[in-house]
């Protein structure tokens, strides 16, 4: 496969870059933080992301969706993550829909829908420990009546405050670190004895720790098959992995341009710095990685479009290798931009924020390195 993008996906980007520029950039990114915003984005912003035909690519044509692939939704994050454009778009249409696309007819129209017309908010509660391990899920589920009581607390949960639903992964069955014996349930926001902690992360993003002390669910809430939901669970986290790597593709690709602008602008000894060897050197450097990066993460969208055996393994490699460039680009960044890149006047701090944030999305750069390591054999 041709490592670019075909006309209509081209098209699509330049939908989206002009989107971004106009309607979600880095100044509205500022205004959001700037007003504490409960939720961290904007419910108008949403919607309008829904009018352009972004919160549907994933969906199914038979759902009311675009039917597209990860391709596309990448082509769209990219342009998120250059212009820290603030939304749920990750967690709910790419994350969200990758596990619904599990769920039966009764859930799917109760929520696709919503997320169709940009009215409705996802939050994935996967995690429960200071670090990505889903391998060490422990939260209780157990039977009750026509349904399951959940037990347990999540931490991390991105959107968690402001979601209509939350995707909860929890143990029906044998013990922790079990391949089998896992379900996924969508529980509304509104579900007794669920307590909801936001707390603002690095990025200003806003998130929640939740706690599930005897939440009833019925049996219609389970997404695919009770005890089995390892599968559901896999096809939520690789999506989620490779949108997060495709937007900090587009972190350290708007990190890089303002650096190399500055790099044109700022004179010193009556030279613009980016004359210096030296600089140049580095810029160069940044370059070549940040494409080797978009290279990665382009060829792990292909590979799961085509539903190829080892596009699991090129999804780490892809998370993994945009983590350690987009982090190259931001250091880089502040770097070259001297004294002033540590204050907020100048936007490279915030872009480095927004890396560190969207680095532990779903796991690291060390995370992912080891993936590739076992399925190697190491």
């Amino acid at each position: 496969m041709p490592l670019f993008l075909d006309d209509d996906q081209s098209m699509l980007q330049d939908s989206a870059h002009e989107f971004m520029r106009a309607e979600g950039p880095v100044s509205h990114f500022r205004e959001f933080r700037d007003k504490n915003c409960k939720d961290g984005f904007s419910h108008g912003l949403w919607k309008q992301f829904a009018e352009m035909g972004f919160t549907g690519i994933l969906v199914a044509e038979e759902d009311g969706g675009l039917g597209l692939g990860h391709v596309e939704t990448g082509v769209v994050l990219e342009q998120i993550g250059r212009n820290l454009t603030p939304s749920p778009f990750l967690t709910t249409a790419v994350a969200g829909v990758a596990a619904l696309n599990y769920a039966g007819s009764e859930l799917k129209s109760q929520y696709l829908p919503g997320i169709l017309s940009g009215d409705t908010v996802l939050g994935l509660a996967i995690d429960e420990k200071a670090k990505h391990r889903p391998d060490q899920i422990a939260m209780a589920a157990e039977r009750s009546g026509n349904g399951f009581k959940l037990n347990g607390q999540k931490q991390f949960v991105i959107h968690g405050a402001s979601a209509d639903m939350l995707i909860v992964a929890a143990r029906t069955s044998g013990s922790v670190g079990d391949a089998d014996g896992l379900t996924l349930f969508a529980v509304p926001k509104d579900a007794a004895n669920m307590d909801v902690d936001p707390v603002r992360l690095v990025d200003s993003a806003v998130a929640a720790h939740v706690k599930f002390d005897g939440v009833e669910v019925n049996a219609d809430s389970v997404i695919g098959e009770v005890d089995q939901g390892s599968e559901v669970l896999d096809a939520l986290l690789t999506a989620g992995r490779i949108g997060s790597a495709s937007e900090m593709v587009g972190v350290g690709g708007g990190a890089m341009d303002i650096t190399v602008d500055y790099l044109k602008e700022r004179k010193q000894f009556g030279s613009p710095i980016g004359s210096f060897q030296a600089l140049q050197h580095r810029a160069a450097h940044l370059y070549s990685e940040m494409e080797i990066a978009r290279a990665s993460v382009l060829k792990a969208q292909q590979l799961l479009d085509a539903s190829a055996d080892n596009a699991g393994l090129y999804v780490h490699v892809a998370k993994a290798k945009a983590a350690s460039t987009a982090n190259l680009a931001v250091r880089e960044g502040v770097q070259m931009h001297g004294g002033v890149g540590m204050t907020d006047e100048y936007d490279i701090g915030l872009y480095m924020k927004r890396d560190r944030a969207l680095s532990e999305f779903l796991g690291d750069a060390n995370y992912h390195t080891s993936k590739v390591a076992e399925l190697h054999g190491y």
